[in-house]
């Protein structure tokens, strides 16, 4: 019996090792690839928000959530450099109008690319009024 006992005694063990190692989470993934952006307001305008950025490989999708929508439909972007005076008028991507608050995009950059440098995500009073700025969050 003690014969016995030795010979499947490292394979119960191996069989544990094994068992255990598969009893891992996945959260590995989960919420790891996701970057939360503050929307604040801008000039006053009362909007606040957040844009949830989300890896996939050599892109990222965007999802926008803002209070307060100022019109019904309000043209997204994001822009190179960051919120206030540097930020660059030319938008570097191109979002969806954010309809009754939300909006959801792919774009065709990393969510790494765009955290080593300067993108700020920004959102505009209306097609007919681009010049006026409504919110405004780095990406860091």
């Amino acid at each position: 019996m003690r014969k016995l006992t030795q010979v499947i005694a490292p394979f119960a063990v191996a069989l544990a090792l094994v068992a255990v190692a598969g009893c891992g989470s996945d959260d590995d993934d989960a919420g790891s690839d996701d970057v939360t952006v503050e929307l604040a307001e801008v000039d006053g305008s009362g909007q606040e928000g957040t844009a949830t950025l989300t890896a996939s490989g050599d892109q990222t999708t965007v999802t926008i959530d803002i209070t307060d929508p100022v019109s019904d439909s309000q043209p997204a972007h994001i822009h190179e450099g960051n919120c206030g005076d540097d930020l660059n008028p030319t938008p570097a991507f191109g979002l969806p109008n954010v309809a009754s608050g939300t909006s959801t995009a792919t774009v065709d950059v990393s969510l790494e690319d765009l955290q080593d440098s300067d993108y700020a995500i920004n959102l505009h009073m209306s097609d007919d009024d681009l010049e006026t700025y409504t919110s405004c969050g780095n990406i860091d």
